[in-house]
């Protein structure tokens, strides 16, 4: 597997966990996770949430836009690039766009609402609340999301079982 990975899912549905396994699985490759960038920004950060601010949209893109760029300079390097975020709806679509490196595989993770309500409970952070819920978020996944890659429900598989199914699935992975 070489090029940049995109691994997408909601929120606890084991994409940094998955991400980070897979990466120590091959000779040379690198961690992009999406969510540093949201951290990155100290002041004047406004959270993407339903009904956001056209802020907060700008924000979420400028992320997207830093992640896909850090994935296509560690693959230009000779890296393997696994990014990892939370990229539902028409968002995943667009997010592949704006990825330059070929081969580009794309990977989503689906386990239940239940296991994720689970994993979620077992953090020690939390992403859901009031705004987002399992229901609503997992609704985004199976209902607006394009069916690009390999999907895989992960409810019943461990960490290196579902790296194990990536790596298998090489070919059902790469969508460009």
């Amino acid at each position: 597997m070489s090029g940049v990975v995109v691994i997408a899912g909601v929120m606890a549905a084991g994409k940094s966990t998955v991400a980070q396994a897979l990466a120590e699985r091959l000779p040379r490759a690198a961690h992009v996770r999406g969510d540093a960038f949201r951290r990155m920004i100290v002041s004047g950060r406004e959270e993407y949430t339903p009904g956001a601010s056209p802020e907060a949209t700008a924000q979420l893109h400028l992320r997207y836009r830093l992640s896909a760029a850090t994935a296509d300079a560690y693959a230009e390097a000779g890296f393997t690039a696994i990014v990892q975020d939370v990229l539902l709806g028409p968002e995943l679509t667009s997010y592949v766009r704006r990825i330059r490196t070929r081969p580009l595989h794309v990977v989503v993770l689906a386990p239940s609402p239940e296991t994720v309500a689970e994993r979620e409970a077992g953090r020690s952070k939390t992403g859901y609340g009031p705004e987002w819920t399992v229901a609503d978020l997992d609704a985004e996944l199976r209902r607006h999301t394009e069916p690009l890659g390999l999907w895989l429900d992960t409810s019943m598989l461990t960490v290196e079982q579902t790296v194990a199914a990536i790596l298998a699935g090489t070919e059902r992975t790469r969508v460009a």
